[in-house]
């Protein structure tokens, strides 16, 4: 059975999404921790009371990027994952760290990337003027916000949005496509040829 750690910064909603999914549709793999930078982030609750084990490294506490890394690295470690999922966490890391799970951890951003990355990127979709916006579902590589694309989710820009409505209908659409990457990711699904990934049945 796979094993899965997914890390997150707040409420983990993404998160929650997966924890359901995978025993709803009971995958071949087990939330093995929950992880957290931030020792008030609300998803650690969730994860407790579905009795999955969780952990905080508190990124204040170290004076560089690369010693929070290490130390987030040996925690993770301790549960051995197939499967690193970065759920709404908010840290940039460095690529010490990406190279050591690399093509076994991913993203979701709420773009259609490679279009806006960064922070704020609903507002950076109302600014642009875009009719179109969503979600991406991506392996991590060591430039920001960027790595081979597994799954997208569109949404129109409707009349009227502001960044709360569209944040809404983009994070509905994470919750659908983001359990079903990291499924296929468990069931050996995803296939990296390059920059693109092939998806077999």
């Amino acid at each position: 059975m796979k094993k899965i750690v997914i890390l997150i910064s707040g409420r983990g909603s993404n998160m929650q999404a997966i924890v359901e999914s995978a025993a709803r549709q009971q995958w071949p793999a087990r939330i093995a921790a929950v992880i957290s930078n931030r020792a008030d982030a609300g998803g650690l609750e969730f994860a407790a009371s579905h009795g999955i084990p969780t952990a905080v490294v508190v990124s204040k506490q170290f004076a560089t990027r690369e010693a929070f890394d290490a130390a987030l690295q040996a925690k993770i470690d301790e549960f051995a994952p197939d499967l690193v999922v970065l759920a709404g966490f908010m840290r940039i890391l460095t690529a010490g760290f990406v190279g050591h799970y690399a093509n076994r951890m991913l993203n979701i951003h709420p773009s259609l990337l490679p279009s806006f990355v960064g922070l704020a990127t609903h507002q950076q979709a109302l600014d642009a003027g875009v009719k179109v916006h969503g979600a991406t579902v991506h392996f991590v590589t060591a430039e920001l916000d960027h790595g081979p694309i597994v799954a997208q989710a569109v949404v129109p820009v409707l009349e009227g949005d502001d960044e709360d409505s569209l944040s809404h209908r983009v994070l509905e659409q994470e919750h659908q496509i983001y359990p079903q990457a990291v499924r296929q990711f468990i069931e050996g699904k995803l296939h990296i040829k390059g920059n693109c990934v092939h998806i077999s049945e």
